[in-house]
């Protein structure tokens, strides 16, 4: 008698997850406004989902910012004025060119090769044109960096940064030929720190950062433009 095979169950974790990108991407393109009160009911109804993976969402989205949790109120959606948003994209910037430059210096050859793999990683969804996997894959790239800089404190606040930028960075690659130009730079980015010039892997991340936020000034005046 053969025997019966279950289906996979899907992990409330997972389910969190997926919850928490739809709504952070929402909120990103201006589909949530600022100040906007986001039932849990109403949002389990529309995902076909319990309020537990909703809850859960609200607390990730809360920790990176984007949702204000509000006691006896609920949870609403941050205002984050542009020109922070690209004072924020700034430091990151910075904050990354500091991350390159000091792996550029420590990186083991083991560690470059993990590098070149995630490189490579982010290159084939790059050639399928998935831009969700591109997207995974590269704050892969960019943790392994930061990871390599050997300053604990200094990958804790580029950790932070990134996980308040996700959806915008996530968003730029949007723009026409941003997901090839994007995974160019990683390829000038991999060979300047596996050579260990510390002055041209800061340049190249700082720029590659920059760019990033430059991206997402030209979607938000497109989609304004549409709108």
């Amino acid at each position: 008698m053969n025997a019966v095979r279950e289906k996979p169950v899907r992990s409330p974790v997972r389910r969190s997850e997926a919850l928490r990108e739809q709504i952070e991407e929402r909120i990103a393109m201006g589909f949530y406004a600022p100040g906007r009160h986001l039932d849990e009911v109403e949002l389990a109804e529309e995902f076909g989902v319990s309020r537990t993976p909703i809850r859960e969402a609200f607390l990730q989205l809360s920790a990176s910012g984007l949702i204000d949790m509000q006691p006896r109120k609920g949870a609403f959606v941050a205002s984050v004025p542009f020109q922070r948003l690209w004072e924020m994209f700034e430091v990151m910037a910075e904050l990354e060119a500091t991350c390159a430059r000091l792996a550029a210096r420590h990186m083991q050859p083991a560690e470059c090769e993990e590098l070149r793999q995630a490189h490579q990683a982010c290159a084939t969804a790059r050639d399928a044109g998935n831009t969700d996997a591109y997207y995974k894959l590269n704050e892969t790239f960019h943790h392994l960096i930061y990871a390599a800089s050997r300053n604990g404190f200094l990958a804790e606040q580029a950790s932070s940064l990134h996980r308040r930028l996700r959806p915008f960075r996530r968003l730029q690659l949007r723009v026409r030929d941003r997901m090839q130009t994007s995974d160019d730079e990683h390829a000038a980015v991999v060979q300047a720190i596996c050579l260990g010039d510390s002055d041209l892997a800061a340049d190249l991340l700082r720029e590659h950062v920059r760019i990033q936020g430059q991206r997402f000034s030209d979607l938000m005046a497109s989609l304004t433009a549409q709108t």
